[in-house]
């Protein structure tokens, strides 16, 4: 005659989909009150409306160097000499102004050179080489 032990035979089981739903509604809350406190930092204000309305960001000024030497500032073309003057003309509006420079890969190096010794002369302290990317 076998006896019964009072221990249970059989194992426990885990019970995994009520913990998924556990850590789904743990990351949706933290999400939530992660959205909450970004959005306590503003208050919500009419602002009134101005006719004379300053930038925040910096604006942006792209002079081209093309395949047969002309320099465009910004669509109109110029010649090497006035260059710096159009530079001091547009930093007196605003001192952090980003000149782009593009130049035609055809172009000389030389010249490409002469038209960033040119913006750096004049003041330009933000200056970059327009490249595209490669494939």
């Amino acid at each position: 005659m076998k006896l019964r032990s009072l221990y249970v035979e059989s194992q426990p089981q885990l019970m995994i989909i009520p913990m998924i739903d556990i850590i789904f509604f743990l990351l949706v809350f933290f999400m939530m009150s992660t959205l909450y406190m970004v959005e306590q930092h503003v208050i919500p204000v009419n602002l009134p409306q101005a006719a004379a309305i300053q930038q925040d960001k910096p604006s942006s000024i792209h002079v081209t160097v093309l395949e047969n030497g002309s320099i465009l500032f910004d669509q109109e073309e110029i010649p090497l000499s006035l260059l710096s003057k159009r530079v001091n003309m547009e930093l007196g509006k605003q001192f952090d102004t980003v000149f782009i420079l593009r130049g035609d890969k055809q172009v000389p190096y030389g010249q490409v050179i002469a038209v960033l010794d040119g913006l750096k002369q004049a003041g330009a302290h933000r200056v970059s080489v327009a490249v595209e990317k490669a494939r």
